[in-house]
C-alpha cells in the first residue's frame, strides 16, 4: 500500500513539476522565499494589534510558540524520522525534475517545513480574528497553499511532503489557537478573544 502511494505521489510530482516555464520559475521561486513575506508578517503584526491592542502582548509568546513548534515538528519529527529524500536528491528521477536556479535544499523533504510553517501561522491567525474579519482565515489559507504548491513547481517536495505538511501545521496552529484561548479563560479575557 506505501509502494502505491508512493508510486501514485512520484507521478503527480512529475505531472505538475513538468509544467513550467521561465516566468513562473521567478514567481515561484520569489514565492518561496521567505523573507519576501516580512511585509506580510508585520502587516499581520499590526492587525493583531489593531485588534487586541494590550492583548498583543499576551498573543506574541503563542507567536513565538507557534513558529518553534511548526519548524521543530516538521524537521526532529518528520524529515529525520521517515529520511525520505527529496525529488531532486532521489536518484531515480532527479534527473527528470525541474529545478530553478540550481536549489534543492537538504537531503530529506518529508515533510515540507514551508507548509507546515505557512499553514500554522495561517490558521493560528485566521481563527485568532475569525470572529472580527471573517475572511481573512480563507485569505490566508489560501496564502498557504500557493506557497506550498511553490514548493513542488520548484522540484524540492512531492505534493505529499506538501498535502501532510499542511495538515501538521493546520493542527498546530489550531492547538496553539485552543492553548492561547485556554490562558484566555484564566485570565479573565484580558486578551480580548
Amino acid at each position: 500500500m506505501l509502494s502505491f502511494l508512493n508510486n501514485i505521489d512520484t507521478e503527480l510530482f512529475l505531472f505538475l513539476n513538468s509544467i513550467h516555464n521561465n516566468f513562473f520559475d521567478v514567481v515561484f521561486e520569489w514565492i518561496s522565499d521567505r523573507y519576501i513575506w516580512i511585509p506580510l508578517y508585520l502587516a499581520l503584526l499590526i492587525l493583531l494589534f489593531v485588534k487586541f491592542k494590550k492583548g498583543l502582548l499576551y498573543i506574541v509568546p503563542f507567536i513565538v510558540t507557534l513558529i518553534f513548534l511548526s519548524d521543530k515538528i516538521s524537521v526532529y519529527f518528520f524529515k529525520e524520522v521517515f529520511m525520505r529524500l527529496r525529488p531532486c536528491h532521489n536518484p531515480e528521477i532527479a534527473n527528470l525534475v525541474h529545478i530553478v536556479s540550481d536549489h534543492c535544499g537538504g537531503q530529506y523533504g518529508f515533510v515540507s517545513s514551508h507548509a507546515t510553517n505557512t499553514f500554522a501561522l495561517a490558521v493560528f491567525v485566521g481563527l485568532l480574528v475569525k470572529q472580527k474579519i471573517s475572511w481573512l482565515l480563507p485569505t490566508l489559507v489560501i496564502w498557504a497553499a500557493v506557497v506550498s504548491y511553490s514548493r513542488i513547481y520548484l522540484g524540492v517536495h512531492y505534493p505529499g511532503d506538501v498535502i501532510c505538511g499542511a495538515i501538521l501545521g493546520a493542527i498546530i496552529g489550531k492547538f496553539v489557537f485552543m492553548m492561547l484561548s485556554f490562558i484566555n479563560k484564566k485570565i479573565d479575557n484580558k486578551i480580548g478573544l
